[in-house]
């Protein structure tokens, strides 16, 4: 009986850490899961043309959204999974495509606290990620 908890112990921890890394978020079209791990290094400031506008993304799925010609906007944000954590992607010959969501968590004039969904990519070759195909930046293997 001992071993067999030996066994269960360490299997109920690994779990509890696959649940902690998702987050289930309700979408106009339906319920989804993200998170904010995909085993590439997404987390920082992301790049119009080498300046503003910017998008911020911190590891607890925070950070900040600037629409062209606007200031930064606290949001919510994390990559598509399924509900145990595995991301989901299409992989290309030397890419990788997701769906970015994010949540303004303010409610203003111009813009709502619903969840919206945006491309993210990762381009191989170039070492470069990119949202919504215009904000980037670089990374390292």
């Amino acid at each position: 009986m001992i071993s067999r908890n030996k066994f269960l112990y360490p299997l109920l921890l690994f779990a509890i850490n696959l649940i902690g890394q998702t987050t289930k978020i309700e979408t106009k079209n339906g319920i989804r899961y993200i998170t904010t791990s995909i085993d590439y290094p997404i987390t920082g400031t992301y790049l119009f043309k080498g300046a503003e506008p910017v998008i911020e993304l911190n590891a607890d799925g925070s950070g900040f959204y600037q629409a062209h010609e606007q200031p930064k906007k606290p949001i919510n944000w994390g990559i598509e999974c399924d509900e145990a954590g595995v991301p989901k992607f299409i992989k290309g010959f030397d890419s990788a495509e997701y769906s970015f969501w994010y949540q303004y968590t303010t409610n203003s004039d111009d813009h709502d606290t619903t969840w919206k969904t945006v491309e993210f990519s990762i381009h191989f070759n170039t070492l470069k990620m990119f949202i919504q195909g215009e904000r980037s930046k670089n990374y390292t293997k």
